[in-house]
């Protein structure tokens, strides 16, 4: 697949769908993707340019890239810009080249004392960025940033605990516009440095034909297996998606490759398109970019990018681990086989040819790694893909000035849903800190569950799911991050198992029905009902969902001390992965009701217990959670081989 296409997939995630120009206006929009390129790299590594101003120019060229490639309906012309487009544009360089020049005017001359003109200015702004919201990324982000600022505006209306007394007009658009608390804020400041820096790094890997070296390595590794397109599938996704960080772009890129060949060794339309869709989405939280949401939450939570990273690399694996011995039960449920080793690549050849290609991800880890910072790595991984490109012997490899332009406007494109979902989601973070209701609804969530973790972590989960449907990566975290954290930090689960909690079912919203994006689009792929896709892709996902519970409950997972000071062992983190992994191993056992042969109901029940008492950390509940798991296993195989050798004796 090219990588055009790659950028359109996308761009599809949760907006109306990109635009596929023509003529003088593809020329104009993919020469400002260009500058917008040019412009990130530069700011982010050759000059000092005051925050607020890259922000601004930041922004303002990332809403001239939405209004270019994103029509305003869906009657609206695919192929040329249109007279809304031009409206809008024009408001776009007005809002932001107003405040770009006055800036200084407003905080130094006038003393930070805005006039009436400043305020139509920030409301021309505001209101184009919505409309860029709208366009990019769908209808829910806006119509939640309407809710918050009339909520901002006429708080003394409100009943019960989300009373407030209120804010001026004037007041509220000073902050959202004229300070670095709104739209111009810590969200756009993250995407404007390293989530734009990933993103090119991303397209550059991508234009050099990364993605096609991960499917064949994917192929190469576990073709043969049992069911093996299923398991190429989640190879395939997790490496695919460990860069783009986009459930829907995974499942686009890579589906289009692992769907067939899951169909062609027998397995169901649904059952092929939901392994991909939940392989997919667990790209979303695999390291190192996790959707950009990483460099988010390393700025919400005050820690290293590198920690979080870190923090992400267990939970990934069990996510993973989890897959691939769900799709093993049900490879051995309906006795399917691997693919012909003649149609198996040759994985010394790969190496040999395009292996290089794998050094600029090893590069971008080292350096992150060594302490370097991640604009660093960003850079570090650019110029590592650009040279491994022309080192590969596959001259095809190669970056040459056409794929450097290519890289460029594939960056333009892949930054817009994400930077504009961050300038919009500032108008959420600046409510939420005005009124202070966020801390309101942490506390009211504890009393109403009466302060019982297990019930906290249920409505909160609940809550993550449905705020974060259609919403991209790093939308659905800054909404999560900001409405639902607190409640888990406020209930007691330390700050970053909080937020890993909070994303994590934030991305498990693409597989859940009704709203499964990644679903639905494996679905079209796989031409099967969009529904019993979704709900096939929930069950063989449904030990990840037990994930985020070990994790709240047992930070070890994280990398994290379980109490404050305590020192982290290589013993307990790998008595803690053992037990982990035991534990998503006996839970996919017993929902897929298979283990060496169907499971009899006592056995699915004990195995599904003793899977939730590794759950819980504590020497007590592992012993008794591994004591059950093993003498059902062994139960069930020693009765296995009894039935077997009766019917050879018959």
């Amino acid at each position: 697949m090219s990588t055009n296409t790659e950028a359109v997939n996308l761009d599809k995630e949760a907006g109306g769908g990109a635009r596929e120009l023509t003529g003088i206006y593809k020329t104009i929009a993919g020469s400002v993707a260009v500058l917008f390129s040019i412009f990130a790299i530069y700011t982010n590594g050759l000059s000092n340019i005051q925050e607020i101003y890259r922000n601004l120019i930041f922004l303002g060229l990332l809403l001239l890239l939405t209004f270019f490639f994103y029509p305003s309906g869906k009657k609206a012309s695919n192929s040329r810009f249109t007279l809304p487009d031009y409206i809008f544009i024009g408001l776009s360089l007005a809002g932001i080249g107003y405040l770009l020049f006055n800036y200084s005017v407003i905080h130094v001359d006038r003393a930070s004392q805005a006039i009436t003109i400043d305020y139509v200015f920030a409301g021309i702004t505001i209101i184009v960025l919505l409309e860029a919201a709208r366009r990019a990324v769908g209808a829910f982000i806006p119509i939640l940033c309407l809710i918050t600022i009339a909520y901002a505006l006429f708080g003394t209306y409100f009943p019960w605990i989300f009373g407030h007394a209120g804010f001026s007009l004037e007041r509220l658009l000073y902050r959202l516009y004229m300070t670095t608390e709104g739209i111009l804020g810590l969200t756009l400041s993250t995407a404007s440095t390293f989530i734009v820096m990933f993103i090119l790094f991303g397209a550059f890997l991508s234009v050099s034909g990364a993605t096609q070296l991960f499917n064949d390595l994917a192929l190469a590794i576990a073709g043969r297996r049992r069911g093996g397109p299923a398991q190429v599938a989640v190879l395939s996704s997790a490496l695919t998606g460990s860069l783009s960080g986009s459930a829907v772009a995974n499942v686009a890129t890579t589906g289009t490759f692992t769907i067939p060949l899951m169909k062609s060794i027998g397995l169901k339309p649904k059952t092929a398109g939901a392994v991909e869709a939940a392989a997919s989405t667990g790209g979303m939280i695999m390291p190192p970019i996790m959707g950009a949401a990483a460099f988010i939450m390393a700025g919400f939570l005050g820690i290293s990018y590198t920690t979080v990273i870190l923090a992400a690399i267990i939970p990934s694996f069990l996510y993973y681990i989890a897959l691939i011995f769900a799709i093993d039960f049900e490879a051995k449920k309906l006795g399917l086989k691997g693919i012909a080793k003649e149609n198996i690549p040759d994985v010394v050849k790969i190496l040999k040819e395009r292996g290089v290609l794998l050094i600029p991800i090893l590069v971008v880890i080292g350096t992150l790694l060594a302490g370097k910072t991640a604009l660093f790595a960003g850079f570090s991984g650019i110029g590592a893909v650009i040279l491994a490109s022309w080192i590969a012997k596959d001259k095809t490899s190669r970056i040459t000035f056409r794929k450097t332009i290519q890289a460029f406007i594939d960056g333009g494109r892949g930054t817009i849903q994400v930077g504009i979902a961050c300038a919009a989601i500032g108008i959420i973070i600046c409510v939420v800190t005005m009124t202070g209701i966020g801390s309101t609804l942490a506390f009211n969530i504890v009393e109403l569950t009466g302060g019982k973790l297990w019930l906290v972590l249920i409505v909160v989960m609940i809550t993550c799911i449905v705020l974060s449907m259609g919403l991209p990566s790093t939308a659905l975290y800054i909404v999560v991050a900001v409405t639902a954290a607190p409640a888990l930090v406020a209930a007691g689960v330390a700050p970053i198992a909080a937020h890993f909690f909070v994303f994590w079912f934030g991305a498990l919203s693409n597989i859940t029905p009704p709203v499964a994006l990644a679903s639905y689009t494996a679905a079209g792929i796989a031409r099967a009902n969009a529904m019993q896709t979704s709900w096939e892709a929930l069950r063989i996902s449904l030990p990840g969902f037990i994930i985020p519970f070990m994790i709240a409950y047992n930070p070890i997972l994280l990398l994290q001390p379980a109490q404050d000071g305590e020192l982290l062992s290589v013993f307990s983190i790998a008595i803690v992965v053992i037990t982990s992994t035991i534990g998503v191993y006996a839970l996919a056992s017993s929902l897929g009701n298979f283990l060496i042969t169907r499971l009899a109901l006592l056995e699915r029940c004990l195995l599904f217990m003793g899977a939730l008492l590794l759950i819980k950390p504590g020497l007590l509940t592992d012993a008794a959670g591994l004591v059950v798991c093993g003498l059902t296993i062994l139960y069930h195989v020693l009765t296995h081989k009894k039935r077997s050798s009766y019917e050879v004796a018959a």
